[in-house]
């Protein structure tokens, strides 16, 4: 399927999960006490089914989208169904005291099968731990080596009686018998198939008939065998049991595996030039746009320091870091681009001689 397809499966999961948001804050503004259990479960079980079916969703185009923003963004909207979903089961659980819940009636209900209900292990799991998962077989099997390597030397160490000897001799002697027996019978008969043989070809030759009777029976039995075949998996096609054979370079399977490999390749080297454009842009930035955001922020803390001391006389102290800090300088320097529309209607003409005096000093520097 095209990227497009994902793209518009991905926003009717985000409406379905913004209609369920809004019908669970419905449900806790109506629900009463004196509800049953039937009718709360019940409830859970619905928002249960149509969460799965979302999840279903998110994660089909989790896996096929290679946009590395894209994934980032549905990867947290993922978790969040999938933690919902555990939430609403363990709800579940409680309300019937039994950890297998049956949705026969409300499938039935909704039309839906019991395959739609399964909830598969996420591909990127499997994808994203198979190093750990490959690393923990690896120490598996070494610990099963260690432990098979520590029995057999325990079974060396311990030590046999005469009579324990003597039975795996008789043993081994007993097999390496049976088998040159079983070797010599197998001669025998190999000689004698032999033999058959040359009888076989001494005889006289078939006649044309006989032979062409014998080459039309063993073909006519292919020809049935494959027409039977052929019948069989047509009947199964139009039945809808089994996919159409078609060669492989048009067989519509082939052509979706090789399109999810793709895929994922991509999806490798997007991430990768993604993670790297991080640090690239971020250097960039210090790099180009720093020294002009560092002067900018130098002139507005002098500014600061020249206000001040025109409205106090003297040259005020950095603010504590308790206060803010220089962060503090800013945010009076925004609070003051924001009102300065309406500094003119104050207190009278002394603000306003403020600033021109000190925008007399600040054009004299």
């Amino acid at each position: 399927m095209a990227s497009s397809t994902y793209n518009q499966q991905w926003q009717e999961a985000h409406d379905e999960v913004l209609d369920l948001m809004d019908l669970e804050t419905i449900s806790a503004t109506q629900f009463k006490a004196q509800d049953t259990v039937e009718s709360a479960l019940q409830h859970l079980t619905i928002l249960y089914i149509k969460y799965t079916q979302i999840f279903r969703k998110l994660e089909d185009s989790y896996d096929q989208i290679v946009h590395p923003q894209k994934r980032h963004v549905l990867r947290v909207v993922l978790d969040g169904v999938i933690g919902r979903v555990l939430e609403l089961k363990a709800q579940m659980v409680e309300l019937d005291s039994s950890d297998f819940v049956h949705f026969d009636d409300i499938l039935l209900d909704i039309k839906l099968t019991p395959a739609d209900m399964e909830m598969p292990i996420p591909r990127y799991y499997v994808s994203n731990e198979a190093k750990k998962l490959k690393e923990r077989s690896k120490l598996l099997d070494s610990l099963i080596a260690k432990r098979d390597a520590s029995l057999h030397t325990q079974e060396l160490e311990t030590p046999l009686t005469f009579e324990e000897a003597i039975v795996i001799v008789q043993v081994a002697e007993r097999a390496r018998q049976g088998r040159l027996r079983a070797k010599f019978m197998a001669e025998i008969r190999r000689q004698e198939e032999q033999d058959r043989r040359m009888q076989e070809r001494t005889e006289p030759d078939m006649e044309a008939n006989d032979a062409a009777t014998v080459i039309q029976r063993v073909f006519k039995g292919f020809r049935t065998r494959r027409q039977t075949k052929r019948d069989a998996l047509r009947e199964l096609v139009f039945i809808g049991m089994a996919h159409p054979e078609q060669p492989g370079k048009d067989n519509p399977v082939a052509l979706a595996a090789g399109n999810c490999q793709r895929r994922k390749v991509i999806q490798a080297q997007n991430e990768l030039e993604y993670q790297q454009a991080l640090v690239s842009i971020k250097q960039k930035l210090h790099e180009v746009e720093g020294p002009d955001m560092r002067e900018n922020m130098q002139d507005q803390i002098r500014q600061w320091f020249i206000e001040q001391r025109d409205q106090t006389g003297k040259f005020p102290d950095i603010p504590d870091a308790d206060d803010g800090g220089s962060a503090r300088i800013f945010k009076a320097d925004a609070g003051k681009g924001g009102a300065g529309g309406d500094g003119g209607d104050g207190d009278g003409g002394e603000p306003a001689a403020s600033e021109e005096s000190g925008g007399g000093k600040k054009g004299k520097k």
